[in-house]
């Protein structure tokens, strides 16, 4: 961890203080899970964005931790957790993850998954490979459904300290991840540099394969699916994602949030956690 950002951690720490931290096998090594709540209550696996970690969810932990027992892992070749075993596809991912779900709820407990982008993408893989134990799928800011328009060009950040990694940091959210750029904030620019100095998977070239073109036409489970307004993966084409996700799953009616961005579960906790509740009680 860069030690200018330690500090600014401070609610992560408290918060992984919080939760259980367990481990479940992953290549060569391990998953690295944590978990909060009640352990008989219904379960809410919470799945991370690519390049990330379960701080993805900082924001939302706390919400539904009072009525859900919530895992939320560093994802195969994430975060803590080890390398996925060759070869490192969406499937291979996903049975991990799968794995990881049995060892710690049970081989027939049933849950609900929430998904942010990559973490969307293995939701779906995920989906298929428990079946009717899934009681729901929902996604947030889902890639892999059309091409960006434009690319998104991040700055590199290797070889940077202080001032100059913080500006980089905050130069890289805005482009990517969240819209309003007054609520970048120290713990948004802190969990940015933990999740960027640990990401080893190549996950956008399993998102560009378009996995969730395969797993959602095959899963007979509900499918929900939450967007920023000004999400930057899917800014210019937002109206063209939602109309592949409707040749996908016909039907479905994506929630939209007003002014957000990518990351909508930081910028703006309020209304997607109100989003997400609405989905995990139909």
């Amino acid at each position: 961890m860069t030690h200018a950002f330690d500090q600014d951690l401070a609610p992560v720490r408290e918060l992984d203080a919080a939760g259980v931290r367990s481990e479940t096998p992953c290549g060569e090594g391990s998953m690295v899970w944590r978990s909060w709540g009640d352990g008989h209550a219904t379960a809410l696996v919470m799945l991370h964005g690519g390049a990330g970690s379960w701080q993805h969810w900082v924001r939302t932990i706390p919400e539904f931790s009072t009525r859900y027992r919530v895992l939320a892992p560093d994802l195969p070749g994430l975060g803590e957790s080890a390398d996925p075993p060759a070869p490192a596809d969406m499937p291979t991912v996903a049975g991990v993850v799968a794995a990881g779900i049995d060892a710690l709820l049970g081989p027939q407990a049933a849950y609900h998954i929430v998904g942010f982008s990559f973490g969307a993408s293995v939701g779906g893989h995920l989906a298929l490979q428990h079946g009717a134990r899934v009681q729901s799928l929902n996604l947030l800011g889902a890639g892999g459904l059309v091409k960006p328009n434009p690319p998104i060009t991040l700055e590199r950040v290797r070889g940077k300290s202080g001032d100059e990694l913080r500006e980089t940091h905050r130069t890289n959210l805005g482009r990517s991840m969240i819209a309003d750029l007054s609520r970048i904030d120290a713990l948004a620019l802190a969990i940015q540099d933990w999740n960027a100095s640990r990401s080893r998977l190549n996950t956008p070239a399993l998102i560009g394969l378009r996995p969730l073109a395969v797993s959602l036409p095959q899963l007979r489970i509900p499918v929900n699916a939450i967007w920023g307004e000004r999400d930057q993966i899917a800014y210019y084409t937002l109206e063209d994602r939602i109309a592949a996700l409707r040749v996908l799953r016909p039907g479905i009616e994506p929630h939209v949030i007003p002014s957000a961005g990518h990351w909508a579960a930081y910028e703006a906790p309020e209304a997607f956690n109100a989003a997400l509740e609405g989905y995990l009680c139909r």
